[in-house]
Parts: C-alpha cells; structure tokens; sequence
C-alpha cells in the first residue's frame, strides 16, 4: 500500500546570511535571537527582500538592537503604513545572556555581528555572532585556504572522470 506523502517543511529555513561577517570577523559564540518585527517586514522576509551585509548589533541600556539590516518593503505593502527599510530593530534575549555578552563586547576588538536570519516555528530568528576583527593577513589567510580548497575539488573533480 502507498504511503501518504509526508508534509514535512524544508530543513533550509534561512532568509538571508551575512558572508561579509564571517569574512572579516573570527565568530567565536553564537546566540539565536528573536526579532520584533512589523506585519509589512515579516511580508518582504518571506519574499527574501532582506540585506544584512552591513547590519551590526548594538548594546542599549541593557537591550539588543539590530540597525543596519535593510528590509525593502513589497510594492503591495498598505499605503497607510509608513514603511521604513532602514528602521532599527529589537533583538530578544534572555537577561542572563545579554549581560555575558555587554561584558565579553566592552573587551577590546569584540563585535556583535548578524551572521544570518532564518524561520524557527513560524517565527523569525537572528543568529548573532560574538566575534574579534581580523586583520588584514588574517583575511588573506581564508582567501589562500579557500582557493586550496577549490583546487582541490577541481582536481577530484577531473580525476574522478
């Protein structure tokens, strides 16, 4: 007998990621985060009109904030609400691990970074990263091990043929 096709959502539930944040910063935690979002917002994250490469996270008397993150509002979006891209966002957190983070970001050369957004029972999440700058030779240390890599997958590649 035929089973019933199961209703299972798909495992990629990601909206956008940050690539920049993992370039040019070493994420050394990572914390998932819920957003306060409004009905028009929500609207353009399900149609993927989200930019975080120049978001940050900012500590405010004790609360997390995301600014920077763009989200373009969809042309259908009501014309009596004032849609702002660029509106600051609030993160949630419990207490306990946003004050672990203000003491781990008062350290020199610390940041608070968004790395990506994605759904988690129907509600969307923020990944944050707690990561130090990299310095320049740092970067090009990813750049030379990356194309290693590449190199490495082509000549497999060709020797698997």
């Amino acid at each position: 007998m035929n089973k019933p096709a199961s209703k299972s959502k798909p495992t990629d539930s990601r909206i956008a990621d940050n690539k920049k944040a993992v370039f040019n910063y070493a994420i050394e935690e990572r914390f998932e985060a819920g957003m306060v979002l409004h009905g028009w917002e929500v609207k353009a994250l399900r149609e993927g009109k989200v930019q975080l490469t120049d978001g940050y996270v900012l500590i405010r008397e004790g609360e997390l904030f995301l600014i920077g993150c763009q989200i373009n509002p969809l042309r259908t979006t009501s014309t009596h609400v004032s849609a702002d891209a660029a509106r600051t966002k609030k993160l949630l957190l419990h207490k306990a691990e946003i004050s672990r983070l203000v003491g781990k970001v008062e350290q020199k050369g610390y940041a608070l970074v968004p790395l990506n957004l994605h759904w988690k029972n129907g509600k969307v999440k923020c990944d944050i990263g707690l990561g130090r700058g990299k310095g320049e030779h740092d970067k090009r240390d990813t750049i030379k091990d990356r194309e290693g890599k590449r190199e490495v997958e082509r000549a497999m590649k060709v020797h698997n043929r």
